[in-house]
């Protein structure tokens, strides 16, 4: 009967140890997968910061008032002033007949009272 129960204990032994191995491989799966993660993020944030920089560089001001010099002929770009707005009504238009007809549309505001205060 001893003999029995010595056999169930070490077979239970080398089931747990078994077990327990598997458990620290996994473990150490997930913490080089965990690291590789980590790794990719820094290297993605890097490159976020330099296109975030050559953006800032690409649209400055200056650089981009040079860009609308260059192409006016093609584009006629003006810079933007309040001078440069007007109502609907006070705009002449062309009395085209391939122009379609402009109708203004209604405005309606839909605004309703938050139910969740």
């Amino acid at each position: 009967m001893r003999s029995l129960i010595y056999t169930l204990t070490f077979a239970c032994l080398v089931g747990l140890a078994f077990w327990a191995y598997q458990e620290n491989i996994k473990t150490k799966n997930v913490i080089a997968k965990t690291e590789k993660l980590r790794t990719d993020i820094g290297i993605t944030r890097a490159r976020l910061s330099i296109l975030n920089a050559e953006w800032a560089y690409l649209k400055r001001p200056e650089r981009l008032a040079e860009l609308v010099d260059l192409n006016f002929d093609q584009l006629h770009l003006v810079p933007l002033r309040a001078s440069n707005f007007s109502e609907v009504k006070n705009i002449n238009f062309l009395n085209d007949p391939d122009l379609p007809e402009i109708i203004p549309l209604p405005i309606s505001l839909n605004i309703r009272a938050s139910s969740n205060d």
